[in-house]
C-alpha cells in the first residue's frame, strides 16, 4: 500500500510516520519546511515568544518574592534568535524521524492527479526548475493547512499591515500596534507585544475577547490585559484603513480614529484548498472553501482523504494530528478504524494567565437546552497559587442531570497542562463524583479541579 500525503504540518507528518509504522510505503510532499504552519509560523514560534515575555514579566516582579534583579529590559532580537533556534531544531528533529521511519520526503508542490482508477499525485519540485512528475499511489491524504484570512479592507502588505506570519518575523517590537481580532491569535500576540514594550490596542467586533469560549474565561483575560494597559475595544468594527509613512490609521464605524506603527490582522485563517487539483477528483469545497469529509476523513473521491485546517473542524494542530491517524487507520484497516470524535477537544490560549476549555461552555449548554450544574473554584483560595504568586483564575466544571461531565474551563497558571485531566474525564464520560473521589496532590494548582468537582454537589471544603 502506497500512501501519498500532501502537506507536512502536524496532520501530514504525523500521518506519514504512523502509516510507515503500520507498514505502508509513504511519500510526503511539502513545498516549504517540514512542520507546516504550526511549527514554523504558528504554535511553536508564538509559544517561544510568549515564554520570553513571561520570563521578562516575572523578573520585573521578582522583588515581591524577595529577589532583587535590577532593571530588566526586553531584548527582542535575542528572543527572536531563540525562537528561530527552537524552530530549526524541531524541523531537524522531524527530518530525522522521516529518515528513521523510511518516509520518502519530496520538496515541492503536490496536487491531486489521475482519477479513481489511477490515483496519483503530481509533484513540481521546489524551485520549479525541474519538470513535474506523477507519483502513482493507492491513497492520498490532503493536509495543506490554512493561510491567514485578512479581509481586503486591511490592505495587508507584510510591512505596515501584517498577518501573524510577518508578526513572527519582525526584527523589533513596534512602538505601537493595533490588532484586529480578539481571538486566540490576537490575545497571545497582543500580550507578547505589550510585554516587549509596544503600545497595544485590540479591536474585537464581538462583545468580548475570546468570544467563542466561556464568558468567565474572557472576563479574567480582559481583567489581566487592562492591568497591563492593553487597550480593549470590543463591539467595534473597522470601517477604513489608511497606510502612510508613519504607519497606519484605522477608522472605526463609530468614527473613532486610531493610529499606530503597525496593524496586525488576526481575523482567523482560511483553508488552503485552492489549486491542489480537487477538480481532477470531482471534489467540490463548501461555500467557505472547506473540503467535505465523513467521520473517517474520506472525501467523496475514492482513495482521497482530507485532514486538518482544510476541513470544517477545529483548526488546531492536535485535531489535525488525530484526523491524520484516523485517515491512516481507515486506509490500512477500514473494518477496524473508528471515526473521529470531537466530543473532547482541548482548546488552549497561552496568555498569562492561560485559559483552556474542553467540551461545552455554559453558553452552549444553555443554547442546547441541557439541564446542567456548574461547580467552580477560584485559584486564589489555593495555598500553592498563593505561594507561587499565581492567584489569577478559576476552575469550572459542568455536569449534566446524570452527573456526567460535559464541559470544563480553566484559567490560571499551567491551565493548558491541567486541561488534560478534564479532557480525559469528558472523553470517557466520567461523573463529577468519580473525578472528585480521586486523590489530588497537595499543594497543587490542580486541586482547583477537585474542588470544582465537589462544588457541583455543594461539597467543596474550601469554598464558603
Amino acid at each position: 500500500m502506497h500512501i501519498a500525503i500532501i502537506g507536512a504540518g502536524p496532520g501530514g507528518y504525523e500521518a506519514a510516520l504512523y502509516a510507515a509504522k503500520l507498514g505502508a510505503r509513504v511519500t510526503l510532499i511539502e513545498e516549504r519546511a517540514l512542520g507546516g504552519t504550526c511549527l514554523n509560523r504558528g504554535c511553536i514560534p508564538t509559544k517561544a515568544f510568549l515564554a520570553a515575555a513571561e520570563r521578562l514579566h516575572d523578573v520585573k516582579n521578582a522583588a515581591a518574592f524577595g529577589v532583587e534583579c535590577g532593571e530588566a529590559q526586553a531584548d527582542f532580537k535575542a528572543a527572536r534568535e531563540r525562537k528561530d533556534k527552537i524552530v530549526g531544531d524541531l524541523v531537524r528533529g522531524i527530518e530525522y524521524l522521516m529518515n528513521a521511519g523510511k518516509v520518502t520526503v519530496i520538496a515541492g508542490r503536490g496536487i491531486l492527479a489521475g482519477n479513481d482508477d489511477a490515483r496519483a499525485v503530481r509533484v513540481t519540485p521546489g524551485g520549479g526548475t525541474e519538470a513535474a512528475r506523477d507519483i502513482p499511489c493507492d491513497a492520498v491524504i490532503l493536509a495543506t493547512g490554512s493561510v491567514p484570512a485578512a479581509p481586503p479592507i486591511f490592505q495587508t502588505d507584510g510591512v505596515q499591515s501584517i498577518t501573524s506570519d510577518e508578526a513572527l518575523a519582525l526584527d523589533r517590537a513596534p512602538s505601537s500596534i493595533i490588532i484586529a481580532g480578539g481571538g486566540v491569535i490576537g490575545c497571545e500576540m497582543g500580550q507578547f507585544f505589550r510585554r516587549m514594550g509596544s503600545e497595544v490596542t485590540i479591536i474585537e467586533m464581538m462583545s468580548r475577547l475570546l468570544p467563542l469560549e466561556d464568558a468567565d474565561c474572557s472576563k479574567h483575560i480582559e481583567r489581566q490585559f487592562k492591568k497591563e494597559r492593553i487597550k480593549l475595544l470590543c463591539s467595534k468594527t473597522i470601517a477604513a484603513v489608511e497606510k502612510n509613512a508613519e504607519g497606519v490609521t484605522v477608522t472605526l464605524q463609530s468614527g473613532e480614529v486610531l493610529k499606530a506603527e503597525k496593524l496586525l490582522a488576526a481575523t482567523g485563517r482560511a483553508p488552503a484548498a485552492k489549486n491542489i487539483g480537487l477538480e481532477s477528483a470531482s471534489i467540490v469545497p463548501d461555500a467557505k472553501g472547506f473540503i467535505p469529509v465523513d467521520g473517517f476523513m474520506q472525501t467523496g473521491a475514492r482513495g482521497v482523504y482530507a485532514i486538518g485546517d482544510i476541513v470544517a473542524t477545529p483548526q488546531l494542530a492536535h485535531v489535525a494530528a488525530k484526523e491524520g491517524w484516523t485517515a491512516v487507520e481507515h486506509i490500512l484497516s477500514a473494518g477496524q478504524a473508528k471515526p473521529m470524535s470531537y466530543k473532547a477537544i482541548p482548546r488552549c490560549v497561552y496568555t498569562d494567565p492561560q485559559a483552556a476549555c474542553v467540551g461545552l461552555t455554559e453558553e452552549q449548554a444553555r443554547e442546547q437546552g441541557i439541564d446542567y450544574r456548574a461547580g467552580t473554584f477560584n485559584m486564589i483560595a489555593l495555598g500553592k497559587a498563593r505561594a507561587a504568586g499565581k492567584t489569577e483564575g478559576f476552575a469550572k466544571l459542568l455536569a449534566d442531570a446524570n452527573d456526567v461531565l460535559i464541559g470544563a474551563a480553566l484559567v490560571g497558571a499551567h491551565a493548558t497542562e491541567m486541561i488534560t485531566t478534564l479532557t480525559l474525564a469528558v472523553a470517557h464520560g466520567l461523573t463529577a463524583s468519580q473525578l472528585g473521589a480521586c486523590v489530588f496532590p497537595h499543594p497543587a494548582l490542580s486541586e482547583a479541579i477537585m474542588e470544582a468537582a465537589h462544588d457541583i454537589h455543594a461539597k467543596s471544603i474550601h469554598k464558603a
